[in-house]
């Protein structure tokens, strides 16, 4: 028996490689007759900050209103695109950490499927930053397809091991 996928969860950052998987998400909502739901999670991080009583914080809610309200406007340019496809969305700006907020809101929410993109860091940069696809993969209670931007895995280098 074939498992059914009715509700995927496509988180996005506006980069090209969600970009990427937002169309790869349009294409098996249209196969599959899936509905999807897209969310764009803002870290927090100025509220959060370890900052000195002497700094003045009166300006960042304002700030925090206009990265919500910047979101909310890209989100609803995307669920317009994807309207005139013919396929169900709805979406929503969050706040909290991504990693957490998308495995949370999946659970929550009865996805069936995340469709995501992946900035494909390695090294240092990955040891660093570290991957939210990656712990998404980890905590997520339904499967995930992790895409990665057609240009960027084209450019990627393989390594050729020559055996002797």
């Amino acid at each position: 028996m074939q498992p059914k996928i009715r509700r995927i969860l496509v988180p996005l950052d506006f980069s090209p490689p969600s970009d990427y998987a937002l169309t790869y998400a349009k294409a098996l909502a249209t196969e599959f007759g899936a509905s999807l739901h897209l969310l764009h999670v803002i870290e927090d991080r100025l509220m959060t900050g370890p900052w000195p009583v002497e700094v003045y914080l009166g300006e960042l809610p304002r700030l925090r209103e206009g990265f919500i309200k910047e979101a909310e406007s890209r989100l609803l340019d995307c669920l317009k695109s994807i309207e005139k496809s013919g396929v169900q969305a709805t979406g929503e700006v969050l706040i909290g950490g991504p990693f957490q907020t998308i495995v949370d809101l999946a659970l929550t929410s009865g996805v069936d499927l995340i469709v995501m993109g992946t900035h494909g860091r390695t090294g240092i940069t990955h040891l660093l930053i570290g991957s939210v696809a990656e712990r998404v993969i980890r905590h997520a209670s339904c499967p995930v397809l992790v895409v990665r931007e057609r240009q960027t895995a084209e450019r990627a280098t393989v390594p050729v091991v020559a055996v002797s």
